[in-house]
């Protein structure tokens, strides 16, 4: 589902190509992790961004060209420095609100913003007016417009298992944890310091 989900929003609905730079936050999600590895396999250049310097090089081990660490630099400025002025043809945003504004100064010249989630919380803006009226599409994703979509899911499919097969793709888990211990999974997963998937077992 991660890489159904990435796939989707990048290729699908983004039209990512090889040679783009792709910006995506809460990079250590499992789809976050999903969208590097995706860009990766199109040929574009994943740019990360993560909260903490923690996870810096967990994410470049998964593929990502470069991390910015939000709490600690100016994610718009460092795009647009590690693209020469030129910004992200594509940015995937999972958190959204007001941050959405910053987010759309990194996106290039008829590039996108895609909204697939909204982890913060808050009421989102439209940033459109604020930063002069760019040339800067913006739109929400769900993985619905593909498992809904016959032949959208069809390639979708094609695309992950083949990825799947090649080892390009790979599920990516953090820890595992007995239903026993399903208190300190959520304690685990509240810490904000996984990569990848927290995975619950049960005994047989």
């Amino acid at each position: 589902m991660p890489y159904l989900t990435a796939y989707g929003a990048m290729v699908e609905v983004g039209g990512v190509r090889a040679g783009d730079t792709v910006v995506l936050n809460a990079a250590s999600s499992s789809v976050g992790l999903a969208a590097i590895h995706t860009a990766v396999r199109a040929g574009a250049t994943p740019i990360a961004v993560t909260r903490t310097r923690a996870k810096r090089a967990r994410l470049l081990e998964e593929g990502a060209a470069e991390v910015i660490v939000s709490d600690e630099e100016d994610v718009a400025e460092r795009v647009l420095a590690l693209t020469g002025g030129r910004g992200a043809e594509q940015v995937l945003d999972a958190v959204a609100g007001p941050g959405v504004t910053a987010l759309g100064r990194a996106v290039a010249p008829g590039g996108t913003l895609v909204l697939w989630g909204a982890q913060s919380g808050q009421p989102t803006p439209y940033p459109g007016f604020d930063l002069g009226m760019p040339a800067l599409n913006i739109r929400t994703y769900t993985v619905l417009e593909i498992t809904r979509d016959r032949e959208r899911l069809r390639r979708a499919a094609a695309f992950v298992s083949s990825g799947l097969r090649t080892g390009a793709f790979r599920p990516v888990v953090d820890r595992l944890f007995p239903l026993e211990e399903i208190v300190e999974a959520h304690r685990h997963l509240e810490s904000n310091t996984q990569v990848g998937k927290i995975v619950v077992t049960v005994a047989r």
